[in-house]
């Protein structure tokens, strides 16, 4: 939301703030207030701007410098943050006061370098707090939450090293589904060259490599940990581990190794 009044210099002459404060008067004489009754009540043009009316006389008042006037609001301070309240048409807005991080003194604000797209500042009269946001999400403005990227719509954001691991992967970019046809939150996904480990994407964008305790493979039908012999192509995947060298032996004459009868770990 932009503003279109003009900030009035610091060295500006005085009788340009005595017009200003002059306007200020006007605006307030008028502006009718609905009731003899004590109230407050937006101002037509500017969204920041309201009046508290006592017996028919109105008084202007500004919102904290980020804020906007919420005409809905029940409680007895009704300036809220712009994403919270529909202005309409009351489009203009007081003169920012800003720093580096804080476009205006009040208010959920985006980082200045449009690339870093997880990191926001929630001003406070000026003072700015850093907050990332959850690993995958975005920062959006509009809401003043972080949401996924798609949600977002934001564009130039630069992929962070944790995106994608030393071995090459990254999370796929479409999301997986359940059964049940809901999408996986943190899906998983097998490694293609070695069974005992896989893959978890944590909200579906940040990778990590996970691997199943020693003795079992990555199943990925069942999406767990499994015997070896239950895997396709991973049945021999300990079979030239020592460890585990009477597993792959026929001990009982059957002419078959004996998968499932026991399990040996030599440490």
């Amino acid at each position: 939301m932009s503003s279109t009044l003009s900030p009035v210099p610091a060295a500006a002459p005085a009788f340009l703030l005595l017009l200003a404060l002059v306007n200020s008067f006007a605006g307030a004489a008028d502006f009718q207030c609905p009731s003899a009754k004590f109230g407050q009540y937006e101002d037509p043009v500017q969204c920041d701007k309201f009046y508290e009316c006592d017996e028919g006389r109105a008084t202007p008042k500004l919102c904290p410098d980020g804020l906007v006037f919420d005409p809905l609001n029940r409680k007895v301070n009704k300036c809220d943050q712009p994403f919270n309240v529909d202005c309409g048409d009351r489009i203009e807005l007081q003169a920012p006061k800003s720093n580096h991080l804080c476009p205006r003194k009040n208010g959920y604000f985006a980082h200045p370098d449009a690339a870093v797209c997880n990191v926001f500042y929630n001003c406070i009269e000026g003072e700015a707090t850093e907050i990332t946001c959850p690993s995958g999400l975005h920062f959006d403005e509009y809401t003043g939450t972080c949401v996924w990227p798609d949600s977002a719509g934001r564009s130039g954001c630069g992929e962070a090293d944790t995106m994608k691991l030393k071995d090459g992967f990254s999370c796929p970019k479409d999301a997986q589904a359940s059964p049940h046809g809901q999408t996986v939150a943190h899906p998983v996904y097998a490694h293609p060259q070695d069974c005992q480990k896989f893959y978890v994407c944590l909200n579906g964008v940040t990778p990590r490599e996970q691997g199943c305790a020693v003795g079992e493979v990555y199943n990925e039908e069942t999406q767990k940990c499994d015997s070896p012999e239950n895997v396709p192509g991973c049945e021999d995947y300990y079979k030239n581990d020592p460890r585990f060298k009477e597993l792959y032996t026929d001990s009982d004459g059957d002419g078959k190794i004996d998968f499932g009868k026991k399990r040996v770990f030599h440490s």
